[in-house]
């Protein structure tokens, strides 16, 4: 199952976790269920250019409960970037979100 999540604009001096509570999977969660494995985020450019897509991610992500956390820098200004956060759970499903990342 795949959702989208909203995210705010970021600057490139900035370094923030995004969203501010993680890529939350609950509502796609049975009871029970929780997230399992080491989690993934891609970035790929969506418009504009950028040659290192994966650079705007600092560290590598994490589960929190029910929750992916992945923190965001850098990136080019005017580059839209295309973020799939995605984790295994418990019941072997395999569960992404999606969202874009405008660098301004």
């Amino acid at each position: 199952m795949s959702t989208s999540v909203v995210l705010p604009t970021i600057k490139p001096t900035e370094i923030v976790q995004l969203p501010s509570d993680g890529f939350d999977f609950t509502s796609s969660l049975a009871e029970g269920e929780t997230l399992t494995g080491a989690p993934t985020v891609t970035v790929t450019v969506y418009s504009g250019t950028d040659a290192n897509p994966s650079a705007v991610k600092s560290g590598a992500a994490s589960i929190s409960g029910n929750a992916v956390l992945q923190k965001f820098t850098g990136g080019l200004s005017g580059v839209v970037y295309s973020v799939v956060a995605g984790c295994a759970t418990s019941l072997g499903q395999y569960l992404e979100q999606w969202a874009y990342l405008v660098v301004i």
